[in-house]
């Protein structure tokens, strides 16, 4: 059922500070749950069956919060300023006539293909754009900064500008792989080293 909640109003928009210390909170939480199996196996009486279990439910978690935590969230606000939405952890609002740096994140589920934009902004708030009206304001915040020579630029990579770039999704191909090889082989990783700890290997 769609969220009846108001969309944030100003004065519940926290201060950059206050949500850059609830990322680091969050983005703290994630680490914790990546070492966790880790901290287990050194235990002395720690067992091999219970650490490789709890690798198997904690690196799949920690994945999922890897593109959750920031993620934009209903209700959300978008204008031609500022993007507000909440978020895992609290409201986070960008500022889009000053924003540093754009970045695309493409994760993998079932068969399906996730991509959400990684804005970040001056002010150093991090927030990731999923929804169409977000990416139509994050596209006329980049358009207005191209037009105007006298504004810094913000970094926006190669993937992201095609993903903005709807008439070019084959240029999404090559960022694809690299991305679905790169998850495949961290999650590989980090399961063979879950069995070195444990003493399965």
């Amino acid at each position: 059922m769609p969220s009846t909640r108001p969309a944030p109003r100003p004065h519940e928009v926290p201060e950059a500070a206050t949500a850059r210390r609830r990322a680091r909170a969050g983005a703290g939480l994630m680490l914790a749950l990546f070492v966790l199996p880790f901290a287990i196996a050194g235990l002395p009486q720690a067992r091999p069956a219970v650490v490789v279990a709890l690798g198997l439910v904690a690196g799949p978690l920690g994945l999922l919060l890897l593109g959750e935590l920031g993620q934009e969230r209903p209700p959300t606000r978008h204008s031609t300023t500022r993007i507000t939405a909440r978020t895992l952890t609290g409201v986070r609002s960008v500022d889009l006539n000053h924003l540093s740096s754009v970045r695309l994140l493409t994760t993998f589920s079932y068969g399906s293909t996730y991509r959400t934009l990684l804005v970040r902004d001056v002010h150093g708030v991090r927030l990731g754009v999923t929804s169409a009206a977000g990416r139509r304001a994050l596209r006329k915040a980049l358009a207005r900064r191209t037009d105007d020579p006298t504004r810094r630029r913000p970094q926006v990579s190669r993937a992201a500008r095609a993903y903005l770039r709807a008439d070019r999704p084959g240029h999404l191909a090559l960022h694809t792989t690299l991305m679905f090889l790169t998850q495949v082989g961290a999650i590989c990783a980090y399961v063979l080293a879950q069995l070195e700890v444990a003493g399965v290997a």
